[in-house]
């Protein structure tokens, strides 16, 4: 595993659960508000973690902690993304995967084969702004559609979230993402905030009013939406 970032204890990523959480390297987006710029961009310049040395401390803190979160850059890409997990859940871990939802048969295959519980898949934006919001020129919206699809038919707990950008997600765009999203069984939305690892700088979140009427936008369609990560 590609592992560049090891958090021993979070309260905030795994909802419900003491969790640890752990970064890989290398993504297929560019989303240009992601505050992950050195593992999308440049993965080799940050250093490795070793795996064993993760799993023989998370072996150690399992009176501490219930869950691991596995987020990233896209830890889909990670070839040997399975058996790292089927190594955590051997330890007795609950398993979080953060994901853009680009490859549908990893998290199915992941689900089929009993290492997943919950599933957080980032929504960039509305279908006709995709390409805008990941930083890419080419989208593969269907595989996007596919794990949208088997998230929303409940075979394990999951949200979706969204991160709004001034300039870069509207009203509009809001209510296209609830059409599309519409019956899922929780959508969060987090405004942007500020890092100097971003990978695109200038960028700004939304004042709270307009975060607000996006929230009542959505709610029609997904009754369980929230803003998230506003004080």
């Amino acid at each position: 595993m590609q592992i560049h970032g090891f958090m021993k204890t979070t309260l905030l990523d795994y909802p419900g659960h003491v969790a640890a959480t752990i970064f890989t390297g290398g993504c297929n987006f560019r989303c240009p508000f992601c505050h992950n710029a050195s593992l999308v961009l440049d993965p080799s310049s940050v250093p490795l973690i070793d795996t064993n040395e993760v799993l023989t401390i998370l072996k150690k803190r399992k009176h501490l902690l219930s869950g691991v979160c596995i987020t990233g850059g896209e830890p889909t890409l990670q070839n040997d993304l399975e058996t790292f997990i089927m190594e955590l859940k051997s330890l007795g871990y609950l398993i979080k995967l953060d994901t853009n939802g680009t490859n549908p048969d990893m998290i199915i295959t992941l689900f089929k084969k009993g290492l997943l519980d919950y599933v957080a898949m980032d929504i960039k934006s509305c279908e006709s702004s995709y390409q805008k919001t990941a930083g890419i020129t080419s989208v593969s919206l269907e595989k996007i559609r596919d794990s949208v699809s088997f998230l929303k038919s409940g075979v394990l707990p999951y949200e979706f979230r969204t991160t709004l950008v001034s300039g870069l997600h509207t009203a509009t765009d809001m209510e296209q993402i609830g059409l599309w999203l519409q019956g899922a069984d929780a959508y969060y939305l987090q405004p942007y905030k500020h890092s100097d690892h971003v990978i695109q700088k200038g960028l700004s979140a939304p004042d709270r009013k307009t975060l607000e009427h996006y929230l009542e936008i959505i709610r029609p369609y997904i009754p369980t939406v929230s803003l998230r990560g506003i004080e």
